[in-house]
């Protein structure tokens, strides 16, 4: 990587001198108010031209973040459990317009036998309510259980309606994956991805190597209470994110569980202890930012086929783009992602999941760019899929300057990567 030289004490790492603006407002994030830290790293068609870290990894500000420092990155999980379904799918083992129910029979009651693979990574199988599910924190630690109880279940009576399935989107995808292979979606991330692309950075969970990397969240945990005095009309009309989103009963369906906090609390937390395949994904930036170089470049990383080009076609294509029944606004579902949100850029080909707390990955196939960044400072006022500010404004620079780029109004030099 062509680098330039970035002020020590400040953040760490290397970057093309095309990206130093994205630099210098990431190293803004974890100045001397901050709590916490991040990393971001950027690569353009699969080669690294940002690769940074800043902050603190623990809260008495005693520990430096590290390039391969991992933390919870909550909902950015889903997009790298969705990696791997369309990894199977590639080989032939799932077919998005097959019925989940013929890979995974119990899937089929309660009036579920026509739902497809293709509705199910969609948002589309109705299946979003958490609330009858999990009645104590601790019953989100039983993920074998919470499979089968999605398997007996009915879906909601609006069937092809998107409704973001905040948690049971995983478990959803990780029961169809263990009928197709046999194999939970923890040890699926560590063979499809993480070992391919030679990273320790991508677990569901605990990682690999134990805490030795791990950085616990600092901040608040999600704002969803039942009778959340966040979400006042004056609440919403003050912050531009709740003004989108909104507060529906469905939201509430989604996203309440109660006393969350609790395991997700200490130095160790115990949601590390089971497979949430839509929350627990403990990444580190570099990882993220791999996995989606993968979609951005063709399908190919650093000599290794991962995908086809029938199957890059698939995932990048909008499968609905009707207001999120949940969420409250359009999301432009594909196939597990959405459209990667970024300020003062309205651009339909990029696409990933964020997270909350800040964190999220995208690609975009136009211009080869791909995108990592995870933090542990969670803000208390975000939206639960969408980030917040941070995330936003660092995918619109890093958008912006790689339009400039493929435009010619910029340049990087030939022997960058």
């Amino acid at each position: 990587m062509a680098t330039s030289q970035l002020a020590p004490g400040a953040v760490d790492g290397e970057a093309h001198p095309a990206f130093a603006p994205v630099v210098s407002y990431f190293g803004r994030l974890f100045g001397p108010e901050s709590k916490g830290g991040g990393a971001l790293s950027v690569r353009l068609h699969g080669r690294p031209v940002v690769d940074v870290w800043a902050g603190f990894a623990d809260r008495r500000a005693e520990r430096p973040w590290e390039r391969d420092s991992v933390t919870i990155c909550f909902s950015t999980t889903k997009g790298v459990a969705s990696t791997v379904i369309h990894r199977l799918a590639d080989r032939g083992l799932l077919d998005y317009d097959a019925h989940v129910a013929d890979y995974w029979p119990e899937f089929g009651a309660a009036g579920k036998r026509y739902i497809t693979v293709r509705r199910l990574m969609s948002h589309q199988a109705g299946l979003h309510d958490v609330t009858d599910l999990v009645k104590s924190p601790e019953d989100l630690l039983d993920h074998i259980a919470l499979e089968d109880k999605l398997a007996a279940r009915a879906p909601d009576p609006w069937p092809g309606h998107p409704g973001y399935h905040a948690f049971t989107y995983g478990w959803l995808v990780a029961g169809l994956a263990r009928r197709v292979t046999g194999l939970g979606m923890r040890e699926l991330v560590r063979r499809e991805l993480a070992e391919p692309l030679v990273t320790d950075g991508l677990s569901i969970g605990m990682p690999a190597d134990g805490l030795r990397r791990f950085v616990p969240p600092v901040g608040s945990t999600p704002p969803v209470r039942p009778a959340p005095r966040l979400f006042t009309a004056a609440t919403r009309r003050s912050v531009p994110v709740l003004r989108k989103v909104g507060l529906s009963r469905r939201f509430l369906e989604a996203l309440y569980v109660p006393d969350l906090e609790k395991v997700l609390a200490g130095p160790s937390p115990s949601i590390l202890d089971t497979e949430m395949p839509a929350v627990n994904g403990t990444f580190s930036a570099h990882a993220l930012a791999k996995v989606y170089a993968i979609i951005a470049n063709g399908g190919e990383l650093e000599g290794v086929r991962f995908l086809s080009p029938p199957t890059l076609e698939a995932m990048g294509e909008i499968q609905t783009r009707a207001r999120d029944a949940v969420i409250g606004m359009p999301m432009h579902w594909r196939l597990g992602y959405h459209r990667a949100g970024a300020l003062r850029h309205r651009g339909e080909g990029a696409f990933g999941h964020y997270g909350f707390g800040g964190s999220g990955g995208w690609a975009d196939p136009e211009t080869g760019l791909s995108f990592g960044f995870v933090t542990n400072e969670l803000r208390l006022v975000q939206a639960p899929v969408g980030g917040d500010q941070r995330i936003f404004r660092l995918s619109g620079m890093v958008l912006r300057l790689g339009r400039e780029l493929r435009a010619g109004r910029g340049r990087l030099d030939a022997g960058t990567g």
